[in-house]
């Protein structure tokens, strides 16, 4: 196979896979979240820690982690048939890479939040925070540093799967280096397509690296408020007592 036959193979398949990615990242993130974050939530000491909550949907995101992605692809296709209508092409494989994805990410939330200095949840909580103004001015935004690297992994994660997918049906660079690489023997063509993921995937991490380094250093200013606002309201407590005394 010349170059020019190449070409148009290799950029709609890129295609598909980008397309793949982005969507599933996309429902990975949107649920991914709160599941995480009702995870750590839920957990013992947390603000809302309830045991059955946080073992019975521990539980279902441990067992959705389990399954190998061939084998969900597999188990998924009536559920992905009456979603999006179709099971194969990049459009049916967006199904089984997003539910395999959000319970990945929501693992990954829930660890990047429970390294959040406890110290800033008890600052907002002493200044009158409730649970949402904890979530969303506290533990998310000083999470941040931490959830685009888990972003990074579960893209990286996702393109890997999306290879997986395109050897049965989901098209994307898995299924051009699978039918015409190894099916047809054009090897030069599964080489070039090789070399594509390691770029997309390499320039993925540089990318998710370079944010996380930026958002970690202005994490540091952004948190200085919330500190100010523990350390004045530990400095009135005994001054508190004093008086009523």
């Amino acid at each position: 196979m010349s170059w020019t036959e190449m070409q148009p193979l290799l950029y709609d398949a890129t295609l598909d896979t980008l397309f793949m990615v982005w969507w599933s990242t996309f429902y990975a993130v949107l649920f991914g979240i709160p599941v995480g974050v009702l995870l750590h939530l839920t957990d013992r000491g947390a603000l809302l820690q309830n045991v059955v909550v946080s073992k019975v949907l521990g539980a279902i995101v441990n067992i959705g982690r389990s399954f190998p992605f061939l084998i969900l692809i597999v188990v998924l296709l009536p559920f992905t048939r009456l979603v999006v209508g179709t099971s194969i092409g990049p459009t049916g494989a967006v199904v089984p890479l997003a539910i395999a994805a959000i319970p990945f990410f929501a693992r990954l939330v829930e660890a990047a939040l429970r390294e959040v200095d406890h110290g800033l949840v008890e600052a907002a909580q002493a200044m009158g925070g409730g649970t949402w103004t904890i979530i969303f001015k506290v533990l998310l935004p000083q999470a941040l540093p931490a959830l685009v690297a888990a972003v990074t992994t579960t893209v990286i994660t996702l393109i890997g799967y999306s290879a997986i997918a395109g050897a049965v049906g989901g098209g994307g660079l898995g299924s051009l280096a699978y039918n015409y690489g190894y099916l047809q023997y054009e090897t030069r063509l599964m080489v070039i397509t090789v070399i594509e993921l390691i770029a997309i995937v390499t320039a993925i991490q540089l990318l998710g690296d370079l944010i996380v380094r930026r958002l970690a250093g202005r994490g540091t200013r952004a948190s200085s408020p919330v500190r100010v606002g523990l350390r004045r309201a530990r400095t009135e407590e005994p001054a508190a007592v004093t008086e009523a005394a």
